[in-house]
């Protein structure tokens, strides 16, 4: 019989912590091969317990279904991943259970009824619920799912999921602006608010929030708060239209055209303040023309997009004082300061504001005489940034005063609003500081070409001087970056070299180790193999008289002899066994007789020793096969 018990119980896996080595070690068991999981008994004490001999063909399976000495299997422990859903549970069970065994502790963990279950994954193809694990002859590691076709997902798990994924999709709004006749297709993600998107457009149209007038929000966008994903608004796209909300007090007063524009206050950026709420008076500030109205304006009233109303500007400048004049930059106000104060330091330039005003005398002259003067030209094309625009439009000066303060704070703003029409047109001169953009000249249009000349190269003095700051400030801090960076990028290679080494040396050991098990496991599987044709071996006979008796010796490769007597009846397969029992198995060497010379493992093996012509004694010797 065997010396432990055939099976590893889940008592016993508890004991050693599901620990297999352990389990086996402590019941001191001969050790089989993992996958073939056979454990093999010790010899009998008493010859007459030996089995008659098979007469099978293979080197490896000598013993008959009718031997009592029982080939049983060594119990493993198997891993199994099962996903279910959204969720995953590992298991480890023996090879003995079943697979209502899995079932049953899936129920456990997952509380759905056993008989509602359906586990897929096996590669083996269907199984049912009795069908033992050992059967299917597993892998260590197995993953399978669990499919409950009779159990719906409950509606909550689908109503977060469905939310979850519309908050993460983007919509594409196009909104339509009706007064400006133009359209901004715009992507927001299903978390923004409908209140940010309005934000987004006031920036845009330069329509404060509480002024605009929607079409096309679904009914179901009765709050602002609302995200776009709970609003209703159509997926992937949807249109609205806004323009700004008419007033009463417009309609009767169409003269005051100022009265709803809006500057952006210096605590909110998203909140605005009418433009009398600086204590200026509308007329004083703005200057009533007396002219008229002129046919071909400097700036189209009420343009909605910069860009465009300063390429008409320099159009109708080009048109009325020639070619020769600065080079204006095309683009927003805050376009034009990013140009001009952000870069490099190097590259960094003054901004200079030209604010045109046609209702003023002195326009033509500033701009024929000073403006478009060569050295006048030449200077603030290579030290400046220069913008323009035109405040003869009510309008179009509330606009700007709301750029201004939305870019440069309420200073500039209150500087502006300080110089009336006669005093036009003005060049601001704007440096980029740190913390803020100080406004270093103003330059009014009643001056002559030498006067404006020194006062731009005052102002290019006292930004020299700070740009100079700003270089060495820069280069120190572009060569503390560059150490840095060198510093980490060594660091980093160097973490990257010990990385990699530290992995090439796991990995070289976690061959080794490898190696070493399949070595230990083979050393195992021959070594079960030998013992299970020792055991398996007739007993030698004693020469009783009437028996024929050959008796063989047998040369090893290593010079040593191995003797047995044998029955002249014995096949010659029992003389192969013997070899292999003794290490030198059927596939690996071959039995040869001396003279003639005769490759006896040729020979059939269900022949006798006889009809070999081995008997009654005979001299062979082993040679390893090719």
């Amino acid at each position: 019989m065997p010396l432990g018990p055939p099976t590893t119980t889940s008592r016993q896996g508890e004991l050693n912590n599901w620990d297999l080595v352990a389990a086996i070690n402590g019941k001191e068991k001969y050790l089989t091969d993992a996958d073939a999981g056979t454990a093999v008994p010790p010899p009998s004490s008493s010859p007459s317990s030996s089995s008659p001999q098979s007469s099978s063909t293979s080197a490896f399976c000598p013993i008959s279904p009718s031997s009592r000495h029982i080939v049983e299997r060594q119990s493993r422990m198997l891993n199994f991943r099962v996903e279910y859903r959204q969720r995953t549970v590992e298991l480890v069970i023996e090879d003995n259970s079943t697979i209502r065994g899995i079932k049953d502790l899936l129920q456990t963990e997952l509380g759905i009824p056993a008989s509602k279950m359906q586990l897929k994954g096996w590669k083996s193809g269907d199984v049912s619920d009795s069908t033992v694990l050992r059967t299917l002859h597993l892998p260590k590691n197995n993953s399978l799912y669990v499919l409950t076709p009779d159990i719906a997902p409950t509606a909550s798990t689908s109503q977060n999921s469905a939310l979850q994924e519309s908050l993460n999709q983007n919509f594409l709004l196009i909104v339509s602006h009706r007064e400006a006749q133009r359209d901004y297709n715009l992507n927001f993600p299903g978390s923004r608010t409908i209140q940010e998107v309005k934000r987004n457009i006031s920036d845009l149209t330069n329509i404060p929030v509480r002024h605009q007038q929607w079409e096309g929000w679904p009914a179901s966008a009765s709050d602002d708060s609302m995200t776009l994903a709970l609003s209703g608004i159509s997926y992937p796209c949807h249109h609205l239209s806004v323009c700004r909300r008419s007033s009463p007090a417009n309609a009767q007063e169409p003269t005051e055209e100022c009265a709803d524009v809006h500057m952006i206050s210096d605590s909110e950026g998203d909140e605005y303040e009418d433009a009398t709420e600086f204590g200026v008076d509308d007329s004083e500030m703005f200057g009533m023309s007396s002219s008229g109205c002129r046919k071909s304006p400097m700036m189209p009233e009420n343009s909605e997009n910069e860009a465009e109303a300063l390429l008409h500007f320099t159009a109708e400048f080009s048109s009325r004082y020639g070619e020769s004049h600065p080079m204006f930059f095309i683009g927003s106000l805050e376009a034009a300061s990013q140009e001009a104060f952000y870069g490099k330091a190097r590259d960094r330039k003054l901004l200079a504001i030209y604010l045109h005003n046609d209702d003023s005398v002195l326009s033509n002259v500033f701009c024929s005489q000073m403006m478009c003067t060569d050295s006048i030209v030449s200077y603030l094309s290579q030290n400046f940034i220069t913008w323009a625009w035109d405040v003869t439009k009510e309008t179009n000066k509330a606009r700007l005063l709301t750029m201004c303060t939305r870019h440069f704070g309420s200073v500039v703003t209150q500087t502006i609003r300080t110089y009336k029409t006669d005093q036009f047109p003005l060049l601001l001169i704007v440096m980029g500081k740190r913390t803020s953009n100080e406004v270093l000249n103003v330059i009014q249009g009643n001056t002559t070409v030498d006067e404006l000349m020194m006062r731009l190269m005052g102002a290019m003095e006292i930004f020299t001087a700070q740009q100079q700051e700003d270089i060495k400030d820069e280069d120190e801090r572009e060569a503390r970056e560059t150490v840095k960076r060198e510093q980490d990028e060594a660091y980093r290679l160097s973490l990257e070299a010990d990385r990699k080494k530290r992995e090439a040396q796991e990995r070289e050991e976690a061959e080794q180790v490898r190696l070493e098990q399949m070595r230990k496991e083979q050393e195992e599987e021959k070594e079960a193999i030998r013992l299970s044709l020792e055991q398996a071996l007739p007993a030698e006979p004693n020469g009783d008289p009437g028996e024929q008796i050959s008796k063989l010796r047998i040369r090893t490769p290593s010079g040593e002899f191995l003797e047995r007597r044998f029955l002249g009846s014995c096949k010659l397969q029992v003389l192969f066994d013997f070899v292999a029992s003794k290490g030198y198995p059927f596939d690996g060497f071959k039995l040869l007789t001396t003279f003639p010379r005769r490759n006896i493992t040729q020979l059939d093996p269900g022949s006798t020793l006889l009809e070999a012509k081995l008997f009654p004694q005979e001299t062979l010797f082993l040679e390893a096969k090719e």
